[in-house]
């Protein structure tokens, strides 16, 4: 059963210059990355959103919100879907965080945390808006330290693919 009142938000509009090709299409057994995140957030939240930038043209089966920059940041993608969620608490899940499941999603959204490791994947509430706005604004595109509240989580979840041959080692 979802946690009522929680938005699952996937980023998809990284560059992947690592990986070599659009992280979002890279396959993990029979679905992609995204199809693969959007199906555990979805196992966890009540709404679900994807973010990242249009002008890619990824060929997804479900439709992107523009995070409305240039740059290629993730904290645009935070601003971006805090805007456009439903719900006060939004868990932002990076599309290259395979092993993510839908209960760390519930755990993240009801403590309204990030992991020990950073700031993604983690939960965010509307009422960081304007300071993420703020840092913005600076030029500062970190998302370290917006969200106090951390949550001890197990490690291995939190891997995430940067090359081809990471992804290799968790498919």
């Amino acid at each position: 059963m979802a946690h009522q009142g929680l938005t699952g938000i996937l980023l998809v509009g990284g560059a992947s210059k690592r990986f070599g090709s659009p992280k979002a299409l890279a396959r993990i057994g029979d679905e992609t990355l995204a199809q693969h995140g959007w199906r555990i957030l979805h196992e966890a939240c009540d709404e679900v959103l994807a973010v990242g930038k249009q002008a890619d043209e990824l060929p997804l089966p479900f439709p992107i919100v523009d995070d409305g920059s240039a740059e290629r940041a993730p904290i645009h993608g935070v601003v971006a879907g805090l805007r456009a969620a439903s719900h006060d608490v939004a868990v932002f899940l990076p599309v290259d965080c395979p092993l993510v499941t839908a209960a760390l999603v519930r755990q993240l959204g009801e403590a309204v945390a990030v992991p020990q490791t950073g700031p993604l994947p983690g939960a965010y509430g509307k009422e960081m808006l304007r300071d993420l706005e703020t840092r913005i604004g600076r030029g500062e595109l970190s998302l370290r330290g917006v969200n106090p509240s951390v949550l001890q989580v197990d490690a291995w979840l939190l891997r995430d693919v940067d090359t081809p041959a990471d992804l290799a080692t968790i498919s």
